[in-house]
């Protein structure tokens, strides 16, 4: 699957620190047979996935529409299209299915919450099923 993940507060924080055992879920997809991009409504990123380590998992950055997602992912020519979404607003989770997060505002060592989304996505793609409140079937 084509995995996008959103930057700010979900991968990273706004003081720029990177959610904890983000690497380790990026490497286990990978591991796993999936694909990692990065999107983000404020541009492409390049310069902090490069200051967090993490290119060698990252196939691809693209500009992430934040309204008209559709028309959107066209004009940003996002390629290939997002099959699984991580992100911290809800509603672009909702359209194109994915994994909502609560944000990560501020650098905080105990969170777990990539790692809880890293068991309930691996659960859903191998079972179809879920009954995680946080994940969401396409709706388009």
């Amino acid at each position: 699957m084509n995995i996008f993940f959103d930057v700010d507060y979900t991968i990273m924080s706004m003081d720029g620190k990177i959610r904890p055992h983000t690497h380790d879920v990026f490497s286990q997809f990978i591991s796993m047979g999936h694909i990692i991009y990065i999107w983000s409504g404020v541009g492409l990123r390049h310069k902090d996935v490069d200051r967090l380590g993490l290119n060698e998992f990252v196939s691809g950055i693209f500009v992430k529409p934040v309204t008209e997602y559709e028309t959107g992912i066209q004009r940003f020519k996002v390629d290939p299209r997002p099959d699984y979404v991580i992100d911290d607003h809800r509603e672009i989770v909702e359209f194109f299915g994915g994994y909502h997060v609560s944000p990560y505002y501020f650098k905080d060592d105990s969170d777990n919450e990539i790692l809880e989304l890293f068991e309930n996505t691996i659960k859903y793609f191998e079972t179809g099923l879920s009954d995680c409140k946080k994940l969401f079937h396409k709706n388009n």
